[in-house]
């Protein structure tokens, strides 16, 4: 699919690889919807990228088709959806204070996995009503999950599980939409330089990057974006999960 002239959504916009995704499909001649729950990030990454911003909660179901209206009536139905929007939080199942309270753990599978479904679900609605390309196209659905969904580690179990889901999600959702021309797709990043990372000192941060075979350093967001843009761009890439991980395999811990 040639993005150029089409318009992408993409959640999560706001900083890191939602943020490097955004400016290259920019880049590439797309009109993209700045989707993040953080207003002032947003509208400066629609600034920088002459796209615009949307506050939108992704596990809200009437939050998020709110926003996308307003996507479309603004730029228009959009051809592209990239699935960035997610948290993670770190605890045992069962640690010294007790087992993990079961809200945060549902607080994790609703912003990364329901999040990714519910905007999954309306905006692939939306795409039905698009003309199809030459090809037979009409739109394309990029999920993030993460390397955490085949390794994860002890005091990931929510953040692996949510993961998983999205995993799981990408090939029945690829056949449902293949009547209608919607190709879904999913990447699974290893350990990424996001804002999160560059936080910590730099000794930490080059022991992280000595843990990946090749290249030995962390991923470069720009990295995870350039990604994104081959998959739109090859019609024949559907129903599958792609690693961008240097060759890691995560440790118990």
């Amino acid at each position: 699919m040639d993005i150029s002239g089409k318009t992408a959504i993409v959640t999560g916009a706001a900083s890191g690889l939602g943020a490097a995704t955004a400016r290259a499909l920019a880049s590439a001649g797309a009109k993209v919807a700045i989707f993040d729950r953080n207003a002032d990030k947003a509208n400066a990454v629609a600034s920088e990228t002459g796209g615009q911003a949307f506050a939108c909660d992704v596990a809200d179901p009437t939050g998020a088709q709110t926003a996308i209206d307003a996507a479309i009536a603004a730029l228009g139905t959009p051809s592209v959806l990239v699935n960035c929007a997610g948290i993670g939080t770190a605890a045992r199942i069962v640690g010294r204070d007790g087992p993990m309270p079961l809200d945060a753990f549902e607080k994790v599978i609703r912003v990364n996995l329901v999040g990714s479904f519910n905007m999954m679900r309306l905006v692939a609605t939306a795409m039905q009503a698009l003309d199809p390309d030459t090809n037979g196209q009409r739109g394309v659905v990029i999920s993030t999950a993460s390397v955490a969904a085949y390794e994860g580690q002890i005091g990931q179990a929510a953040y692996a599980a949510s993961k998983g889901g999205i995993v799981s999600l990408t090939l029945p959702a690829a056949r449902e939409f293949a009547r209608f021309g919607v190709r879904v797709l999913t990447i699974a990043p290893g350990l990424f330089m996001t804002p999160l990372l560059e936080e910590l000192p730099d000794e930490a941060i080059q022991a992280l990057g000595a843990s990946i075979p090749n290249p030995a350093r962390l991923g470069k967001p720009e990295e995870f974006a350039n990604l994104v843009l081959a998959m739109v761009g090859n019609d024949y890439l559907n129903g599958e999960v792609v690693r961008l991980d240097g060759a890691l395999r995560m440790q118990p811990k």
